[in-house]
């Protein structure tokens, strides 16, 4: 397996904030890092050492992007399939298009894991009204309706109840192609980050607990608040999806827990993932070094956990303002808790503007500073 040391000049493909995170890591390390935005909004070009920006799909961005770089990875998934094959063609790309391709698209994401032998809800692959009603009749109701391409955050689900009409809901959806999945009716969500090198070495961090906002993150708690024997069969599975996909770099495995403790895979994250921000303040390796370490060829580092710690995600409706920020001092004067900003300007809505890690003795104490500071920034204390 070719090692790339320090000094490498590394290629990402995407430029927001888990780039930033990876340009950070490596700039640590002693890499240089070459970040190709795509053209979109790019905050790790702050931080990158060089940087293309244009278009996925510009052939002279492509020429440039591989003549320059030894290795390459990506910072989402969500690429054109066609412009990975063509790095790969030329370089080392880590993880591999065809990992990244199954993960891009819920048909093929559901069908590997089933094909895989891997837990997961029941589902069935629609494309009419005709085929919805048909795979209602079958996986029956509550189900949750899902497009095949570029969901995320609770993009593009909807939720199907007894006697909703096919026709109505289809006509309303927004995507040619669908998968129906039966409603699992989880205790609680879970993830998990395992770093994989290419040649049979794994490190799985510890479980996440994950609460969700709006259908985005709220905050991880880590370790979970689990049996040991949850966490364990957690860790087995997530290491049987990456030895199925033939993995090389980070992934993340999220999961539903059941009351009764079996688990289903729910989706894939072929990069870092936002419930892993914690092990940049609670592990000995964090998720991005870990990424820097399997796509460069380097021993993988441990991911053990060194404290309790939670993880808060900052959204836009945190911001009094757009472009004012709320006030740090309370998280400052935690003594215990770290600001991670992305070096994004504009805050809208619900869009992912940082997150910040409470670490402790006692995990329950960590979830509770975290909860005051959201509510003093959401206006809730």
């Amino acid at each position: 397996m070719d090692a790339f040391p320090p000094g490498t000049l590394i290629g990402i493909i995407g430029g927001g904030q888990l780039g930033r995170m990876f340009c950070m890591a490596a700039r640590r390390m002693g890499y240089r890092t070459l970040v190709w935005t795509g053209a979109l909004e790019a905050p790790a070009m702050v931080v990158a050492d060089e940087a293309i920006d244009l278009p996925f799909d510009d052939p002279a961005a492509l020429a440039d992007f591989t003549r320059r770089v030894a290795v390459a990875t990506v910072e989402f998934e969500n690429i054109p399939r066609a412009t990975l094959e063509a790095v790969a063609g030329e370089i080392p790309l880590h993880p591999s298009p065809d990992a990244l391709a199954i993960c891009q698209n819920r048909e093929r994401e559901k069908t590997f894991l089933r094909s895989n032998g891997i837990p997961c809800a029941e589902f069935a692959v629609v494309s009419n009204a005709t085929e919805l009603a048909e795979a209602l009749t079958c996986i029956g109701t509550p189900a949750v309706l899902k497009t095949a391409d570029f969901g995320y955050d609770g993009k593009g689900q909807r939720k199907i109840e007894a006697g909703d009409d096919p026709e109505e809901i289809w006509g309303d959806f927004d995507g040619a192609r669908a998968v129906l999945e039966a409603f699992v009716p989880f205790e609680r969500e879970l993830s998990v980050m395992v770093a994989c090198d290419g040649q049979g070495h794994y490190a799985c961090y510890d479980p996440a607990e994950n609460r969700h906002r709006h259908h985005i993150l709220d905050v991880s708690i880590v370790p979970a608040r689990v049996a040991d024997e949850v966490k364990e069969q957690a860790q087995e599975i997530a290491r049987g999806v990456a030895e199925a996909l033939g993995y090389r770099g980070i992934l993340g495995v999220e999961f539903f827990m059941l009351p009764d403790g079996s688990l289903r895979v729910n989706e894939m994250a072929p990069r870092p993932h936002n419930s892993g921000h914690h092990t940049l303040d609670a592990c000995a390796t964090s998720q991005f070094e870990q990424q820097l370490r399997a796509v460069c060829g380097l021993p993988l580092g441990s991911p053990r956990l060194l404290s309790p710690v939670v993880m808060l995600n900052l959204l836009g409706d945190m911001w009094p303002e757009e472009t004012v920020a709320p006030d740090w001092t309370p998280l400052f004067a935690d003594g215990e808790a770290y600001l991670h900003l992305y070096g994004k300007h504009h805050a809208r809505g619900r869009r992912k503007m940082g997150h910040a890690n409470l670490i402790g003795s006692d995990i329950d104490d960590c979830l509770s500073r975290a909860e005051a500071l959201k509510g003093g920034w959401l206006g809730k204390a």
